[in-house]
């Protein structure tokens, strides 16, 4: 069957080849009977369309940005507040035309994603700042906006108040009085498991920013936690871990967790030893994702806004497509959400 080209649509329509063109690229030089008539002869003939890797090379973009994440994909689909991030980045550039690749930080192979996947800019979300990947998108010179991230001068970002909504649930949790806390925490690198070391060291800026905020309370109460730290999404380790802590007969009376996830296996732990929340066991978690209210008793947490995280993220990416020199430093405002799950202290035994 031969090759059905631009040619080939001009010529059964009676037109010049530019107009073809047009109107699959600048349908707004041409008329809409014109342009309609054209369409129809394409899609008679089974044309799919101009190469989209020379209609790249021609406009000089690709018409799609990425979205850096941390290194496994899958947490953007099990994830639901990194869901519901996505789906509002997705909404924010949908009139705009730009498709959406993600990345991982990770190398397979030759192949880095981060440098070798045409993108016309990216977004870097909640990911190691020294990780190659972030290095890669740089030294490319794409307009970037970082979420999640420690602030970099020229760099628009977004950012979530998390130092001061971690101190806040402190606060309630001592409030309360309770004085054996314990901390609930994830990472990408090790060490892992139950460690009875609050210094231990903290990657992630969302999750050095919410171990900060809790310190600045718990250390001048004269409070030092134990931690719990595993990997991201393996909640049957950290509750693995939270059942040999709960099981101690000094036991915390309470657990500050990095994630409304995290919190889910210190929940299930607790459950597993006949503890009750909060009479026994007072819980607050970070994100106030469905998951908060679906829990029972429903979860005290800390509500962060995704939807506007992703919207502003969008919005500012969008602006440095167009060469804003703007740069905006972003704080958006996080705040405890008191329930069920957090009560006073119980009394010795």
């Amino acid at each position: 069957m031969p090759r059905v080209t631009l040619q080939t649509i001009a010529d059964r329509v009676g037109v010049s080849r530019m107009t073809v063109s047009n109107a699959f690229s600048r349908p707004d030089q041409l008329s809409p009977t014109l342009r309609e008539r054209i369409l129809a002869a394409a899609q008679e003939l089974g044309y799919a369309g101009p190469d989209p890797t020379a209609r790249a090379l021609a406009k000089g973009t690709t018409g799609t940005i990425g979205i850096l994440l941390t290194d496994s994909l899958r947490y953007a689909f099990t994830d639901l507040v990194a869901g519901g991030f996505l789906g509002a980045i997705a909404e924010e550039l949908a009139p705009t035309g730009l498709a959406i690749t993600l990345l991982s930080s990770a190398s397979t192979g030759d192949l880095i994603p981060a440098r070798d996947v045409a993108m016309d800019g990216a977004l870097i979300y909640s990911c190691d700042p020294t990780s190659p990947a972030v290095g890669w998108l740089q030294r490319r010179r794409l307009p970037l906006v970082f979420v999640d991230q420690a602030p970099i001068d020229g760099y628009a970002c977004v950012n979530v108040a998390d130092r001061e909504a971690a101190r806040d649930a402190a606060r309630h949790l001592v409030g309360l009085g309770h004085t054996r806390i314990a901390y609930a925490t994830v990472g990408a690198h090790g060490p892992y498991g139950l460690i009875a070391d609050t210094d231990v060291p903290v990657e992630g800026y969302a999750s050095i920013q919410r171990r900060l905020g809790w310190n600045d309370v718990l250390g001048p109460a004269g409070i030092t936690p134990p931690v719990i730290r595993q990997p991201f999404e393996r909640v049957d380790l950290l509750r693995a871990d939270a059942r040999e802590l709960l099981s101690r007969a000094d036991r915390p009376t309470a657990v500050l967790c990095f994630s409304d996830v995290t919190a889910i296996g210190v929940r299930q732990a607790a459950g597993d030893l006949g503890l009750r929340i909060p009479e026994d066991l007072s819980l607050v978690g970070f994100d106030d994702g469905p998951i908060a209210t679906q829990m029972q008793p429903a979860l005290t947490t800390v509500h962060q806004d995704v939807q506007e995280k992703g919207r502003n993220a969008a919005a500012l990416l969008n602006a440095a497509l167009r060469h804003s020199p703007e740069t905006p430093h972003l704080l958006l405002p996080a705040t405890l959400v008191v329930r069920g799950s957090t009560g006073p202290a119980p009394a010795p035994a």
